[in-house]
């Protein structure tokens, strides 16, 4: 995955909430444009969860995203 496609479903207008799939299996959801923020260089984000809590993770851990609109559409 590369910081391009993050940042370009991160920045769309308007938001759509999106989620983040990690090589582990994990899937984490972005609800708000504020959830997540990208370190400068690009090779860590950081999510914000609903727990107040937050993960980092390495961008060459995401093995894919999807907007929840895409997911809706096809039917998961």
């Amino acid at each position: 995955m590369t910081v391009e496609a993050i940042r370009r479903v991160h920045q769309a207008r308007p938001f759509e909430p999106f989620i983040i799939y990690v090589a582990d299996g994990r899937e984490l959801t972005i609800r708000h444009p504020e959830n997540i923020a990208l370190t400068p260089q690009g090779r860590t984000i950081l999510i914000g969860l609903p727990d107040e809590n937050f993960e980092i993770v390495d961008l060459l851990l995401v093995t894919g995203l999807r907007t929840l609109k895409e997911t809706q559409a096809s039917g998961g």
